[in-house]
C-alpha cells in the first residue's frame, strides 16, 4: 500500500509540471484527506510512514496552491504538512515550512523577510542537509534581491555543500523540493546573478543548466526559460530572448503558473523599451494573453 500511494504522489507531481494547479487541488485534497484516512485502519508499523506520506500530499498541494496564486492556502497546506509529519515522527518540516514561506516573501519581493525566514529554517543543525541547502538558496535569492552580492555568494556556497551532503546520504522515499533540476544550486546562481544585475553572467549559467531539465517538466522549463529570456533581454540579446520566450508561453498555457506570470511581467517590460523591434512586435500578443489574470 505504501509503494502504490508513494507511486500516486509521484505521478501527481509529474501531473503537476504539465496541467493547471487550480485543477490539481481539489484531486490532492481527496489524496491527502484519503491517506489520513487511511491511519486509523492499519498496524502501528504502518501507521508513521503512513503519516509522512500524507505530509508529503499536503507539502505538494501548498505548492500547487501557490502556483495556482493563493498564498494563503498554500500557507495553510504548508502548515498542514508541518503537522502530518510531526505526528509521523518527522520533526524538521517545520523547518522547510519557513522554507516554503520565504518563497512567498520572495515573490512578493519582501528581502527583509524572505533572509529572515530562510535564516531560520537553518537555525537547527539537526535539519537535514538538504532542507538546509534548500534553505541557503532561498536566503541567496533575498541578498541577492537586497542586492547584497556577498552574502548572497556565501550563502550559495553554503547550499552547494548542504546539498552535495544531502545527495551522498540520499535514501528511499519523497524528496523534498524539486526533483527536476541537475544542479538547483547552479541554477539559483544564474538567478541571483540577474537580480545582482549581471544578466549576461546569468544568462550564460542559465542556458547551461536549462538544457538539463527533463523536457516533461513544464512547469520547470517555463519557470526557468523565463528568467533565461528575461536575462537575455536585460543583456541587450533581444532577438534571442523573443525567441526563448515564443515558445515557452505556448508551452506555458498548458500549466500556467502565478509565480511564472511575475517574471513574464518584468520580460514585458523590459522588452517593452525595444517597441520598434520585429521580434518585440511578433511576440507582444503572446506576452498580453500570457498576463491575463484567468491564465494563471
Amino acid at each position: 500500500m505504501l509503494d502504490a500511494l508513494a507511486v500516486q504522489l509521484d505521478q501527481s507531481r509529474k501531473l503537476g509540471q504539465c496541467s493547471d494547479p487550480a485543477a490539481l487541488l481539489p484531486m490532492l485534497e481527496s489524496q491527502t484527506r484519503h491517506v489520513v484516512g487511511l491511519v486509523p485502519r492499519v498496524d502501528a508499523r504502518t501507521r508513521l510512514p503512513l503519516l509522512l506520506l500524507a505530509s508529503r500530499f499536503a507539502e505538494f498541494a501548498g505548492w500547487m496552491a501557490q502556483e495556482a496564486g493563493r498564498d494563503r492556502a498554500a500557507l495553510a497546506w504548508t502548515s498542514d504538512a508541518v503537522l502530518l509529519a510531526k505526528a509521523g515522527g518527522d520533526e524538521h518540516l517545520a523547518s522547510y515550512a519557513f522554507v516554503r514561506r520565504a518563497l512567498v516573501a520572495f515573490y512578493g519581493n519582501d528581502a527583509a523577510a524572505t533572509i529572515g525566514l530562510a535564516v531560520r529554517a537553518q537555525s537547527n543543525e539537526r535539519v537535514p542537509p538538504r532542507i538546509r541547502g534548500l534553505a541557503a538558496q532561498r536566503e541567496a535569492q533575498g541578498h541577492a534581491l537586497a542586492g547584497d552580492e556577498l552574502a548572497c555568494m556565501r550563502a550559495l556556497e553554503r547550499a552547494r555543500r548542504n546539498l552535495a551532503d544531502a545527495e551522498a546520504e540520499a535514501g528511499p522515499g519523497p524528496v523534498i523540493g524539486t526533483t527536476n533540476l541537475a544542479d538547483p544550486a547552479a541554477m539559483v546562481t544564474g538567478w541571483c546573478l540577474y537580480d545582482l544585475g549581471s544578466p549576461r553572467e546569468a544568462a550564460q549559467v542559465l542556458d547551461k543548466e536549462f538544457r538539463r531539465i527533463p523536457p516533461g517538466a513544464l512547469r520547470t522549463r517555463t519557470r526557468y526559460g523565463i528568467r533565461r529570456a528575461l536575462a537575455h533581454a536585460a543583456a541587450g540579446e533581444i532577438e534571442h530572448s523573443c525567441s526563448i520566450a515564443r515558445e515557452l508561453l505556448d508551452v506555458g498555457a498548458a500549466a500556467p503558473s502565478a509565480t511564472v506570470r511575475a517574471d513574464i511581467q518584468r520580460l514585458a517590460d523590459e522588452l517593452g523599451r525595444f517597441r520598434t523591434s520585429r521580434a518585440v512586435r511578433d511576440l507582444r500578443p503572446a506576452l498580453a494573453w500570457s498576463l491575463k489574470p484567468s491564465h494563471i
